[in-house]
């Protein structure tokens, strides 16, 4: 099976390795700066969602981990597994190879962002289980209080936080997306891993800026926070329905691009 094979080649490179230990390490360095904080509680427009809640239940150390890192490094771990699915083996010379084989161009790219999505979402469950673990052990895992003044029991709790797991895979999965698209555009991968984040960045500066208000529910970006919805009572289901919309139009739109694209590449060149 095509996808099995380019999941195992990705499961087998050095970076997903590294970035597993990156990204499975911040939730553990976020609860020891709170034990060791002498203000352990910040509040305010500065303070990263749930991360002043963390001292009540270690269930919101997952929650503020995931947040802090969708502002760059999860969009950076999207980038790097994304956007060496054709630049990548364009440069090493081994694409040509690839496509001897009887393997259809558009079988070979679906593979390709199917493991980048399936790696990206490892990764995310990855941290999330980290910060279980960390902030458990530290703060226990009792009931968690609700960003609406309720409170959840651990089960609760518990599957609130897979799907919110889920729901930023799919955010990352719209930017896999845009990065095998660029990636079916040029022969270097750095390239298409700086302009796929640089697409991420540019789009959370859009939407922070209040004059640009009429494009912000169409910026990848803009639902990105719609999780923390489900930390509320009732679940408020809006907003995260809208974002799937979104990040599926996305990775509909660029992947259709990029086998469009792909088909017409000249792998010779």
């Amino acid at each position: 099976m095509l996808f099995r094979v380019e999941l195992i080649k990705a499961l087998f490179r050095w970076r997903t390795w590294a970035l597993a230990v990156v990204l499975g390490g911040i939730p553990i360095i976020l609860v020891i700066s709170l034990v060791l904080s002498s203000q352990p509680t910040p509040s305010g427009d500065d303070a990263p969602p749930f991360y002043a809640l963390i001292l009540r239940s270690g269930f919101f150390t997952p929650l503020a981990t995931l947040a802090v890192l969708q502002v760059f490094l999860l969009p950076l771990s999207a980038s790097l597994l994304s956007a060496d699915a054709v630049a990548g083996e364009a440069s090493l010379g081994t694409l040509r190879y690839l496509l001897a084989r009887p393997v259809g161009r558009r079988r070979l790219l679906l593979s390709k962002y199917g493991s980048a999505v399936t790696l990206v979402t490892a990764l995310v469950l990855w941290v999330t289980v980290v910060g279980i673990v960390a902030g458990g052990l530290v703060y226990g895992l009792g009931p968690l209080p609700t960003l609406s003044g309720a409170t959840l029991s651990p089960l609760g709790a518990l599957w609130r936080i897979v799907v919110a797991a889920l729901y930023i895979s799919s955010g990352m999965a719209g930017l896999a997306a845009i990065g095998v698209f660029v990636s079916t555009l040029t022969v270097s991968a750095p390239g298409a891993t700086v302009v796929t984040i640089g697409v991420a960045i540019v789009s959370q500066i859009v939407d922070s800026l209040s004059a640009l208000r009429i494009v912000h529910p169409y910026l990848l970006t803009h639902y990105w926070l719609a999780f923390v919805d489900l930390f509320r009572v009732p679940v408020s289901w809006s907003a995260m329905t809208d974002g799937l919309v979104l990040h599926l139009a996305y990775a509909v739109v660029f992947m259709v691009a990029g086998v469009g694209v792909f088909q017409r590449k000249d792998v010779l060149a």
